[in-house]
This record gives structure tokens, sequence and C-alpha cells, in this order.
């Protein structure tokens, strides 16, 4: 008997556009998994049970059913982004729990092409943190569940990394994306500023946020990308002889990479040279003042966030960083440091056609409670554990993270791939000869 879990979005897809399996099937399948495991994991706020079985066979029935890149394909939505009926609950007990009147568009262009959405992932409170924990849920990491799968973005990652889902709908704001995916290993990539939809008044953090997605494979996150950008599948290519600078410099003061994500890095260097590129050591000029520019974006978008909600049902942790970044939020909205930020490090990718880095400076902290700790104990874990990913959101350029290698526990490590604004394609072909060489497991062993 044919399975479907832990299959990719491709391979489905393709399986139900030839009538080899019904697109309930398949749902149901992911749904049984979900039921079966999502105990341990944590990845889902609600799951979408009955509706999505409804939808599988709204699916089946279209007529333009051949045609549909994500067909009959169970895909996992972040809880920040509106699915049509279901509430948005973004983490917090101070939101609404009120059905969405629509589909935010993401979801809209994932379910035109085929897709049925099973459910709403959980996010750490507003998706402020690199951990996915507070009222609603913890989600842990799938190859080592007593470890966080990050965040924001991270119960969108554990879903996918147990086998619950093959792709899933996320966004990055700070790292939100790339840091649950180096977690989990799993592939992302966080578009450039204005190639994927963000939403007619959907927090961006001031421009900082875009959408994206999670998947087990370059393959199956080209085909999702090229579906919520609205462009049509993009062809494989092969990227040419391209001049990659690898860095394995902290771009913040004091924080350090540890061994393994220093390793990973150095063994993807390797293996792009083996592939023909020309690539040499070089450190981007992060300015020092960029950890200052990083919290005051971060708190103010958290600002704008909680202005309309009540404080007193808000978590300590996120109320603080709120307070902290009300006095931003004039500054930051201008556009001014990060334009100034973009003029630093344009010079750096006109010698260079990519940046090769670390994903993270080590592995993610204990999954738990970090909800109930303080506001400072929450930065600090935050930024010593991931210092690499906030600049891409601030230049507003494409950024990529891609497994490379394991960490003495034996779950995934990662790599991270930077390129200029419009390279969202180089960068996946590139992710795509980092796999040819390096294959990895797509899902974490958890039956």
């Amino acid at each position: 008997m044919t399975t479907w879990t832990g299959r990719t979005a491709a391979e489905i897809s393709a399986a139900v556009r030839e009538k080899r399996v019904t697109p309930r099937e398949v749902v149901a399948e992911h749904l049984a998994r979900i039921e079966r495991l999502d105990g341990r994991v944590g990845a889902f706020r609600t799951v979408r049970a009955e509706a999505a079985l409804a939808e599988a066979d709204e699916v089946a029935a279209r007529g333009d059913f051949v045609e549909l890149p994500l067909a009959g394909v169970p895909v996992a939505v972040k809880d920040n982004l509106a699915v049509r009926g279901e509430s948005r609950r973004i983490g917090s007990a101070a939101t609404p729990d009120t059905p969405a009147p629509q589909d935010h568009v993401t979801v809209a262009r994932l379910r035109a092409a085929g897709a049925v959405v099973v459910g709403l992932t959980n996010v750490p409170e507003l998706c402020v943190f690199g951990t996915t924990d507070g009222v609603l849920g913890i989600a842990r990491n799938p190859w080592d569940p007593t470890r966080s799968a990050g965040g924001s973005s991270g119960g969108s990652a554990a879903a996918i990394a147990a086998g619950m889902v093959p792709i899933a709908l996320g966004n990055d704001g700070m790292g939100s994306l790339r840091i649950p995916a180096a977690n989990c290993g799993l592939v992302t990539i966080k578009p450039g500023q204005g190639v994927v939809p963000t939403g007619d008044g959907d927090s961006t953090w001031f421009g900082m946020s875009e959408n994206g997605p999670l998947a087990t494979t370059v393959e199956d996150a080209r085909l999702m990308f090229s579906v919520l950008a609205g462009t049509g599948p993009a062809p494989v290519s092969a990227p040419g002889v391209l001049r990659v600078a690898v860095s394995l410099r902290s771009p913040l003061a004091g924080v350090t990479i540890s061994r393994p994500y220093a390793a990973a890095a150095r063994d993807a260097a390797g293996l792009l040279m083996r592939a023909g590129h020309q690539v040499r050591r070089a450190d981007p000029p992060y300015p020092l003042s960029l950890a200052t520019t990083s919290l005051a974006h971060w708190s103010a978008g958290t600002a704008a966030d909680a202005r309309p909600l009540d404080p007193r049902l808000l978590t300590r942790r996120t109320r603080v960083h709120a307070r902290i970044g009300r006095p931003f939020l004039r500054t930051v909205s201008s556009g001014a440091s990060r334009e100034q930020l973009r003029r630093r490090l344009e010079p750096f990718f006109t010698e260079h056609d990519v940046l090769l880095t670390p994903a993270l400076a080590r592995r993610s902290p204990k999954a738990g409670p970090w909800h109930e700790r303080g506001w400072l104990s929450n930065v600090l874990v935050n930024t010593n554990y991931s210092p690499l990913t906030p600049a891409w959101n601030l230049t507003g350029w494409p950024a990529m993270s891609v497994p490379c290698g394991t960490l003495p526990s034996g779950a995934p490590c990662a790599v991270q791939l930077v390129g200029r604004p419009g390279t969202e394609s180089r960068l996946l072909d590139l992710a795509g000869q980092l796999e040819e060489r390096n294959p990895w497991q797509r899902t974490a062993p958890m039956d």
C-alpha cells in the first residue's frame, strides 16, 4: 500500500493529477498522522479535519483539476495569516476569537492552485520571538523534542518535519522562516521585498516581514514560491559560475558562531567550489549599529501590533517589548536607517553574487514556557542563537535557509544564502546544487 505522508508536494500533486490517488485519501492520511503525533509536537493551534476533507472533495471536482500545481496537497498555515472561517489568534489571548471573513491573499493563491488547508500552526505571541511557545501551545522540534522548533513560524516548520504536511506557509520579519527551517532541517526562502504579496492591512513590521514557503526539498520550495509569487513554475536552470562570499562572522558584536554551524558553512562552501563556483572568504561590512537598529525595528513592529490590543491580556515579555518600541515608531517608519544599511552593504554585493553564512549561531533553546520568563532572558537567548538573519529583513533582500550537515545530537544543521534583490531563482538554483551534492533526510523519525 502506498503511503503519502512523508512524500513531497510535487510527488503528491503529480499522483493526484494522474488519478493514482484522490485528494481525500491524501488529506485523510495526513490528518491521521496529525492526530497521532501532534500531541508530542505541538505544531497546530487548530486542525480543520472536517473542513479539510470537504475541501479535498471540492478540489477533486474542479474542472481545471489537471492544471493545478498543488492538486490535493495538504498545507499548514501560520496563525497570523487569515484563513476564511477560522480565527486568527497570533499566539495571544488578547486577539479576538472570531472567524476571518476571507482568506489572506497568499492562502487564496495556495487554494487556487489546489492545496488544502488542514490547520493553523502555533506561533509565539504576536510572532515576536524565535521560540514558538505561549498560552496557545509550545512547538517542539521533531528531530529533538526537548528543543524548541524555533520561531516565529515554528509550528509550520514542526508540522513539516514531523511529516504531518509536505509544505507550509509562514513569514519572516527577523528570521521567522529561516530560524525554524534551520532547526527542523527544511528549505525556505524569505523573498525580497514586494515579490510575494503581504496583504492589505496586515502587519509587515514596517516592510520587513515577507511571506514565504517551508518545504522539505528545493523542488517543493520553488513550486510553492512560484504559486505565492503568482509567477507560475520557474524552470530549474544552472546558475552559471557565481562569485560566492563565505562569512563565518556574526553581524552582532560579542556573539560567536558555534563549531557545528561554522563547519556546515565550510562544508557548503566546499560543495559549491566543487560545483565550479568561485568561492572565497569575505565578511560583509556590518555596521556596529546593527544591533541597535535591529532592536529598534523589532520592538517598534511589536509596539504597532500591540496598540489595538488589551495589554492586560498580553504576556509580560510582549508588553515590555512593545513599551521599548514605542519611542522608535516615528524614526523606524521613516525607513532612513534601513536605507543607510542598504547603501553600506550594496558594494559588497557588487563584488559578490551570493553570500553564504551559517544559518544560526547555535542550536535552538530548550522547549518550554519562555513566555513566562522575563523580557531580557528572551532577547538574550534569541540574539545569541540567531544573530545572522535580521540584517536581510532590514535590507529587504532575499535569503534562504538550506540544510547542511548535522549537529552532535543528530538534529539537522543549516546554512544561509543571501542575494541581491530579484535573485530568488538564483538562490533556489544554488540551493538545488547543494541538495544534489549533499542530500538530506526529509522528515524526523517519529514513528
